[in-house]
């Protein structure tokens, strides 16, 4: 989305933001495992919460839904505190942290009535709808030890909605989805935001959270290295620029003597550099006193893979990062969907 898309913002109407974080701190012992974290999360958003595996993404989403208690600093959902008001400050939220837990030897629906029950009011009689909003229509009456990660995945939605919520958490909502459940997932999270939804996505991919968010918080061994809109981080990482020459090598040769370019270097697909627009000017006049010709010269926004590194490896140490089969950082733990759909003394299954 990249910000392109119009959001309401809580300022105009004075209403609190949906999430707000002020010095939020969880300590284990010797390890602090959340430092000192600020969030902000405005009505509309779609907001990516981004880092490695371990970087306490997850343990930040339990403080927000007050499953566990942080050692220090607030947090507020719509204006409440969970560790003060309790339920009453899970109204209008819903989500799941980790994965979404259901009774595998009962049917989707079945699942569902009993979530509905739970909650009381309307939400049985949204069973139907959100079933039909998530496509698993067809599979209500299957047991949900038969479906698919993907399925199970996209069934946590459905049961999320069943309350309305004005605020939806998903912790890792494509982690081990095959390309084509990965498209269904974005899919379903654009139309959840077109309707009205703030969507908080915690994710450690990085093509899912550039395609679908509109404001970013990257957190780097606890601590959040950079919050704001996507497009104003992508802005800072510089105007790079793609070139595609007559004769790559000797315009390299130019691009490395010319002033004002900076990174030269040979990319997959031509030459990539960086520079002010004025000095790509005087750099067009160059390559031709050089004969060389511009077969394209294409101006790119850097990605949020290189700005990511550059944030989480400034000082000289990787975050632990490493390239895994189902995304940049690797694989997440995934649940077994054995235990109660309900939120449990670990949190890993929410219908807040």
């Amino acid at each position: 989305m990249d910000g392109s898309r119009t959001t309401t913002r809580e300022h105009s109407s004075g209403a609190p933001p949906p999430v707000r974080a002020r010095g939020l701190v969880k300590r284990y012992r010797e390890v602090l495992a959340v430092d000192h974290v600020d969030l902000d999360v405005r009505t509309g958003d779609v907001y990516g919460f981004l880092g490695p595996n371990g970087a306490g993404k997850t343990t930040t989403l339990r403080m927000a839904l007050g499953l566990i208690t942080p050692t220090a600093g607030t947090v507020e959902l719509f204006g409440r505190d969970p560790m003060r008001e309790g339920a009453r400050a899970l109204e209008g939220v819903a989500g799941f942290v980790e994965a979404p837990r259901f009774y595998p030897y009962l049917t989707a629906r079945k699942n569902l009535e009993l979530l509905a029950a739970l909650d009381g009011g309307q939400a049985r009689g949204r069973i139907d709808e959100v079933l039909n909003l998530v496509e698993l229509s067809e599979r209500a009456r299957h047991r949900v030890g038969g479906y698919s990660h993907g399925m199970r995945q996209r069934l946590g939605i459905a049961a999320a909605l069943l309350r309305r919520p004005r605020l939806l958490i998903l912790d890792e909502p494509a982690t081990g989805l095959d390309p084509a459940g990965m498209r269904d997932m974005r899919i379903l999270i654009r139309r959840l935001a077109g309707e009205g939804i703030t969507v908080l996505l915690s994710s450690h991919q990085l093509p899912e959270v550039q395609e679908l968010c509109d404001r970013v918080a990257i957190v780097d061994r606890g601590r959040v290295v950079y919050e704001g809109a996507l497009t104003d981080l992508r802005r800072q990482g510089g105007a790079g620029y793609r070139l595609r020459s007559t004769d790559d090598e000797r315009a390299l040769e130019v691009l490395r003597a010319q002033a004002g370019i900076e990174h030269a270097a040979t990319g997959e697909h031509g030459l990539r550099f960086q520079a002010e627009e004025r000095d790509v000017g005087a750099l067009s006049l160059a390559l031709a006193r050089a004969e060389v010709g511009i077969l394209a010269l294409t101006p790119e926004l850097a990605t949020l893979e290189d700005l990511f590194f550059r944030l989480t490896e400034s000082d000289g140490g990787a975050s632990g990062a490493s390239l895994g089969p189902n995304g940049l950082f690797g694989d997440a733990p995934m649940a077994d969907g054995r235990t109660s759909p309900a939120a449990g003394a670990d949190g890993r299954g929410v219908h807040a």
